[in-house]
């Protein structure tokens, strides 16, 4: 397999009134397993169901009901470590992490704290071709979702909603790699793709299965030492997630060189105001008091769950990008754009077998792919299958049909359907190649523009003009090379 090298990216600099500084992010992304059960009970996790329908006794916590764990969550949490190249640990515990939670019925959540399921990993993050953040993983614990409190309802009370109490969440847990807010969406546009590839979360950040916590600090450029930082809370937009970075990096370096200091705490993104604003002192560890959870034994892993789960993992996004550039021929932009989706990537290979990488890739990148964006479709939605894009390659390869012809051929194909090669013969698309034909056209053209042509062998650029037109009166069945070629030798320029 071809191996991409890749350069660190530069830290982002914001210069200051006395100085330049450098901003550190850390993150703790919080990703809903993808599991019909929750990580307790055997709930429902569907997503739109009617509030407070989805909900077990355990999740309510009713006196008596005792938690259950999941094995399947457990087994996707695996997945996701191994996906992340994450130390799997065969012994973890779950604690109780005590917090003021108004919409979690059991007053605690049940998460994992010293001793998690997944330790240390990486993620690769493309800045572009050949750059690329390698952010280390410190861990990935398993924990229960808490439900939605609900405010606009009604003007004096508030409604809970406890679909979503429950739901098995992973979070993953960066160390303080990061160094700009372009590279903080990245990366979580990384952990999102990586997760699809694996089906462990659908990363579908609109109904909060992907949600991050954000924590930035400032230190001026050279200095190795961290500075104090603020955790910016339940980001689920990519754009808003840089907008409070940096918002909130630029208020920080503020307030120190103005002499002030930066207070530990938590705080919320506005995007109405486009600001940060505190919501609550920063907690510690301690804080939260836990403590294993008395209903739960440690999780014991097996090494064969491990080694099967391994075996079963797909091919992720960064092999598979290597080796569409070596098997195919094709750029690293090229690559990185179709392995963004997995389907993407199939649809691609099927369309490339047994033809030019390079031009299959221009195919599905910029004429599907462009036409399906536009009009908010994926590619299991396309109206052109792998074999009718395929054969439409196959007709430009043969010479039957041009470039321009092969854009109108698609044009048909994807608003009507049918076989290429059949449109092509049942509305006479073929391409001219005859010599003869080509060359009566082109004698025609000069003729009725004498005066044209006489500027043209003082002008040799001119002779495009006559190739379009030629392309023209043959309503663009001409083998263009062919006019080309005559044109020049009509015109006896060069």
């Amino acid at each position: 397999m071809t191996e991409l090298s890749y350069r660190e990216p530069e830290p982002k600099i914001i210069a200051g009134v006395k100085g330049d500084w450098e901003i550190v992010i850390g993150m703790e992304v919080h990703a809903q397993v993808q599991a019909k059960s929750k990580l307790f009970s055997g709930a429902s996790t569907e997503f739109g169901a009617e509030p407070n329908s989805n909900v077990s006794l355990v999740d309510a916590a009713m006196p008596g009901m005792l938690p259950v764990i999941n094995a399947f969550c457990v087994e996707q949490a695996v997945r996701t470590g191994l996906g992340l190249k994450a130390q799997i640990n065969l012994r973890s515990v779950f604690d109780r992490k005590n917090y003021f939670y108004p919409d979690l019925p059991q007053g605690y959540q049940i998460s994992q704290y010293k001793h998690p399921v997944v330790g240390e990993g990486e993620v690769l993050v493309d800045l572009a071709p050949g750059v690329a953040r390698k952010v280390r993983i410190e861990r990935i614990h398993l924990e229960q979702d808490a439900g939605k409190s609900v405010h606009d309802m009604d003007p004096e009370m508030s409604f809970v909603d406890l679909n979503r109490t429950g739901c098995a969440l992973m979070e993953i847990v960066s160390m303080p790699d990061i160094r700009g807010p372009e590279e903080a969406a990245e990366y979580v546009r990384k952990l999102r793709q990586i997760m699809r590839y694996l089906g462990t979360c659908d990363g579908n950040m609109q109904e909060g299965s992907l949600r991050a916590d954000v924590n930035v600090s400032v230190r001026p450029v050279g200095s190795t030492e961290f500075g104090t930082r603020c955790e910016i809370k339940n980001m689920n937009s990519m754009r808003f997630i840089q907008q409070a970075i940096d918002y909130e990096a630029r208020r920080q370096i503020a307030n120190l060189e103005d002499g002030g200091t930066v207070v530990q705490e938590t705080r919320l993104y506005d995007p109405n105001k486009g600001e940060t604003r505190s919501m609550r002192s920063k907690e510690e560890a301690h804080d939260y008091r836990y403590f294993p959870d008395p209903d739960l034994l440690p999780l014991e892993i097996e090494q064969a769950l491990v080694d099967r789960v391994a075996d079963s993992l797909p091919e992720l996004p960064d092999d598979k990008k290597a080796r569409l550039v070596g098997a195919y021929g094709i750029t690293e932009y090229d690559a990185s754009v179709l392995v963004a989706e997995r389907a993407n990537a199939d649809f691609f290979e099927e369309v490339a077998r047994g033809r030019d990488g390079k031009q299959a890739a221009n195919w599905v990148i910029n004429e599907l792919f462009g036409r399906l964006n536009k009009e908010g479709l994926r590619i299991s939605e396309s109206p052109v299958s792998a074999a009718q894009l395929g054969s439409i390659i196959d007709l430009i390869g043969s010479g039957d049909i041009s470039g321009k012809i092969a854009k109108d051929l698609f044009e048909i194909v994807y608003t009507e359907g049918g076989d290429p090669a059949g449109i092509v013969e049942a509305r006479g698309m073929r391409q001219v190649t005859d010599t003869g034909a080509i060359e009566a056209a082109v004698d025609e053209v000069i003729a009725a523009n004498a005066d044209k042509a006489e500027q043209a062998r003082a002008k040799p650029s001119m002779a495009g003009w006559f190739v379009g037109q030629v392309m023209k009166a043959t309503g663009g069945k001409a083998n263009p090379q062919a006019v080309q070629a005559l044109v020049k030798a009509k015109l006896g320029v060069e």
